[in-house]
């Protein structure tokens, strides 16, 4: 991003104490100031969860733009680019273009108390009700409720991805209290779609959804195949490929996808849906990476990279480990202060041929290495860096290898900026 930009938002961050504050005036008085926006938008499929959000997001465009749709798409956070943030019609932002309306947004904002990802999502408004397209795709940034997404007032469809135990401090102690959160998106005569979820979380968004709700094993189902998976609900079944995305858990992350485009009435032809979810792309989801760290690694070896970083995304990197049985898999994991990291790894420490655990310098609330090998019971050996760490794994020794980065979606944008460099 632009100097200009970075310049504006380091002014803005002075404008509220709290880095999170979840409530919504602040955003809709500075929206109404701008002309609301909000309101002229092309149709909204607004997605809420702890776990995949971004693999849905990614999905919805990917099938969207198969179907000749100019999508807008507003995600976060950011790996790398701050640009990576906010798809225009089916490109990412230009840095000057954002700049520019970054400084008419916070002109308009007139120094009134503000936090830094309600201007960017104010940013995001104004810039999608700008460009024509067919369709948005909106990802909560941290819970629903009082999200600054959650200005929106009649979205084409909500969808709630898998829910489980995050941001406890923020959201509530229970899977029930949190879904209650996730499912504060849902909007009176909008259609609702939920993947598999615990009964408590399900329970929650059935009571808040009525008639309204579609959910995996009642209303929609999919089901792997020999050649990729079918997805059926009301309207007939699809075959289809294999998702792009890896791990058993994009199965469901498709199918999410599939019935939200459905539940929002858009009339996509079969072929969008296949070739969408055979071309979809989200980095830092069970990637492989071929740059800069990768060529550090003998021949036959591999370099993953995944950005989850709670309990219930521990068991899913641990599922997929278990299933990569034909050679070792050594794990390096860097994680973000105040995340339950104990919970995270308990589930790796079976499948991990090693464990090493980092701190990358510029690596944002980064845990100190003793702090994860104490969360580790003793298992990990410290990096205490990703090269350090590789460099320590190729001189064990032994044949061929795969390695995974993991832990946090910080960490991974710390990886992707090693990976490109020259």
């Amino acid at each position: 991003m632009s100097g200009r930009a970075e310049a504006i938002l380091d002014r803005l961050s002075g404008l509220h104490p709290r880095l999170i504050d979840l409530s919504l005036e602040r955003l809709q008085t500075l929206l109404a100031r701008l002309g609301h926006p909000e309101q002229h938008l092309p149709p909204v499929i607004h997605v809420a969860g702890t776990n995949g959000k971004g693999s849905t997001c990614a999905f919805l465009r990917a099938i969207g733009e198969a179907a000749g749709m100019r999508v807008h798409v507003y995600t976060s956070p950011h790996l790398v680019h701050f640009r990576e943030r906010i798809r225009l019609a089916g490109s990412l932002a230009d840095d000057a273009l954002l700049a520019a309306t970054l400084e008419e947004v916070e002109a308009t904002n007139a120094g009134a108390p503000i936090t830094v990802f309600e201007v960017i999502t104010a940013l995001a408004f104004v810039l999608f009700a700008r460009v024509p397209a067919e369709l948005c795709v909106l990802e909560v940034g941290l819970g629903g409720r009082g999200d600054a997404t959650n200005v929106i007032a009649q979205p084409a469809c909500c969808a709630i991805t898998s829910i489980s135990l995050d941001h406890r401090e923020m959201l509530g102690d229970t899977v029930g209290a949190i879904a209650a959160e996730k499912a504060g998106i849902i909007k009176p005569g909008v259609p609702v779609v939920t993947g598999a979820q615990p009964e408590d979380a399900l329970a929650v968004i059935a009571e808040r959804a009525g008639r309204l709700l579609s959910a995996r094993g009642r209303d929609w189902w999919v089901q792997p195949t020999a050649t990729g998976f079918r997805y059926r609900d009301g309207q007939g079944s699809l075959d289809l490929p294999p998702p792009a995305l890896l791990g058993q858990h994009q199965f469901d992350n498709a199918g999410i996808a599939i019935a939200a485009l459905r539940s929002a009435g858009l009339a996509l032809p079969t072929e969008a849906f296949a070739a969408g979810i055979a071309r979809a792309q989200w980095p830092a989801r069970l990637q492989r990476l071929d740059g800069r760290l990768a060529h550090m690694l003998p021949a036959g070896w591999e370099l993953w990279l995944d950005g989850g970083h709670n309990p219930a995304a521990g068991e899913m990197l641990a599922r997929h480990l278990a299933g990569w049985s034909d050679m070792p898999t050594h794990v390096i994991v860097g994680i973000k202060k105040s995340k339950d990291q104990a919970g995270f790894l308990r589930p790796l420490l079976g499948v991990s041929a090693s464990l090493w655990a980092v701190a990358e310098p510029g690596q944002h609330l980064a845990m100190p290495v003793d702090a994860i090998i104490a969360a580790s019971e003793g298992r990990a050996r410290p990096g205490p860096t990703v090269k350090a760490a590789l460099e320590a794994i190729i001189a064990r020794g032994g044949g061929p290898a795969r390695v995974l980065i993991c832990g946090s979606l910080f960490l991974a944008g710390e990886v992707l900026k090693q990976e490109a460099a020259a």
